[in-house]
């Protein structure tokens, strides 16, 4: 094993390989490597690439789905000692090149399947050099990974040094940068290392699509116990738990969203996922009568709400569910977040920026909050100093329960999860404020039997849906799109004379034959 500072991001794995080195790192169907065919393979690529470039790269995407080669192309990214950016391939391509320029991402590893992708972006003027594993020889900037320029062992880097950046939504309409560094990482998977016994044994559930920072927990918590990691595919919620039965699960973690797609389709039996150990909930809210479910199938499991913002490093508080004790200081059904990670201090405001004891915006400052967006211009109102100390505005709002639990209670902006993924609603309205015949937008969250989904209402000409869809679908990831349009004569106003999302809610609920 390669001798590495302990900080570092990639030593998790490094820590895999010497407790597991003929282990299974990673499967994906059929396919499979050991630690040490993981290693091997990650340094030659990370070699190759740096050899092929003029000088140190500023930062490296990783675009891939959850292919073999995704996973090596982050670790291989990570070894090279420069910024990791993972993007996702079905995206729209304006907005990845957005987050190329962004970041300022000088070279791509791709996967196979991120090939259409690539060209869309060669298309629009992309020329960085892309390392393609099977490339056609010669091709134009295509990177073709060689033996011969293996690493000998991982660059150093330093505690403060990125490790990857991620992207959220953006009010502005684009999306916002965030850097994660190796010391953001260290604090984080210490605290899970303490408090969680992964182990060898372990074979860990990858549902998240990489570009989504709870994919860090599977990968990286997976990796530092020398355990197996799963890639979860599309099909296998048809029949989940004999995927988890047959796959030998022992760690889930997704979005509470599964549990009702398993309930529909009658999964969600006694017993039939008796190979979990942990089961983890994170990325929107998840009640108590889906934790329920989820543990009468899983009774063998221990049950987690995770929570937190990109921002503050993959998940900042845990709940851990308790079938006497959880319901009762439940709100709204509403399974509790937990206490705030060790190390931190937070506090709550109410909307004059005063601290408050009860209830208000949860603000969280430590170890795991990261120093600012890719773009200061992003940090304006997100961040807050009080007493000489940083901290970030989560935008949620939270009550103080029972033995200092924190309960949540909604979001104070516009900013909402859709099938786990954070949308800020006035990115979407400033998309469809672009699109041709559309005056004035405005998105409201819709509650239905699969989770939050999104209704649009627009003044101007009565566009066609269809239309709007196509158009919205040149910006934004088709898990944001809305899937309901209305076309309106004008908004309805409260009595600030500000637009009533509340009156277009229950429009939108009885335009849909939904109970207000």
């Amino acid at each position: 094993m390669d001798q590495t500072s302990a900080h570092a991001l990639y030593d998790r794995f490094l820590r895999g390989l010497a407790r597991s080195p003929e282990g299974v790192a990673l499967r994906t169907g059929e396919f499979s490597l050991t630690y040490r065919e993981l290693y091997d393979r990650a340094l030659t690529w990370a070699g190759s690439l740096l050899d092929a470039l003029p000088e140190r790269p500023a930062a490296v995407g990783v675009l891939a789905g959850k292919s073999p080669d995704a996973y090596t192309a982050i670790l291989a990214c990570l070894f090279t000692g420069v910024p990791m950016v993972p993007l996702q391939p079905s995206f729209p391509v304006l907005r990845t090149l957005h987050m190329l320029e962004a970041a300022g991402v000088e070279a791509l590893i791709v996967d196979a399947e991120a090939v259409p992708a690539l060209e869309k972006l060669r298309a629009e003027g992309v020329v960085l050099p892309a390392l393609l594993d099977g490339g056609a020889e010669g091709a134009d900037g295509v990177v073709r990974p060689v033996s011969t320029a293996r690493l000998t062992r991982p660059h150093p880097v330093a505690p403060d040094d990125v490790a990857y950046v991620l992207f959220t939504s953006g009010s502005t309409g684009r999306p916002k940068g965030v850097p994660v560094t190796h010391a953001n990482g260290a604090h984080y998977f210490d605290l899970l290392d303490a408090r969680y016994d992964f182990g060898p044994h372990d074979v860990f559930s990858q549902n998240f699509d990489l570009n989504f920072d709870c994919a860090m927990f599977d990968l990286f918590c997976a990796w530092g116990a020398g355990a197996t990691l799963v890639a979860v595919p599309p099909g296998a919620y048809r029949d989940l738990p004999g995927f988890v039965t047959d796959q030998g699960i022992t760690v889930w973690f997704s979005t509470p969203s599964v549990i009702g797609l398993v309930r529909r389709t009658g999964g969600l039996t006694k017993g039939s996922l008796p190979s979990l150990r942990w089961s983890f909930f994170a990325g929107e809210a998840v009640t108590c009568q889906d934790v329920t479910d989820w543990q009468y199938s899983a009774s063998g499991s221990a049950v987690e709400n995770l929570y937190g913002p990109t921002e503050l490093t993959i998940t900042i508080t845990r709940h851990r569910w308790s079938p006497e004790t959880s319901p009762g200081i439940s709100v709204a059904g509403v399974v509790p977040i937990g206490p705030v990670h060790a190390g931190h201090a937070w506090m709550l405001i109410n909307e004059d920026g005063e601290q408050e004891d009860r209830e208000g915006e949860l603000c969280v400052a430590g170890p795991q909050l990261t120093a600012g967006y890719l773009d200061p211009a992003d940090d304006a109102g997100r961040f807050l100093e009080r007493h000489g100390v940083r901290y970030y505005r989560t935008g949620d709002r939270i009550r103080v329960g029972e033995d200092g639990q924190l309960l949540y209670l909604g979001r104070l902006d516009q900013q909402v999860q859709v099938r786990g993924v954070r949308v800020e609603l006035a990115e979407i309205e400033e998309a469809l404020r672009r699109c041709p015949g559309v005056e004035d937008a405005v998105a409201v969250p819709v509650p239905s039997d699969q989770g939050i989904t999104l209704a649009a209402f627009h003044t101007g000409e009565g566009v066609p849906p269809v239309a709007l869809a196509r158009e919205l679908s040149l910006t934004l990831p088709r898990a944001v799109l809305p899937q309901h349009f209305f076309h309106i004569a004008e908004f309805p106003l409260n009595s600030n004379r500000k637009i009533d999302r509340r009156a277009l809610l229950g429009q939108a609920l009885e335009r849909l034959g939904r109970p207000h």
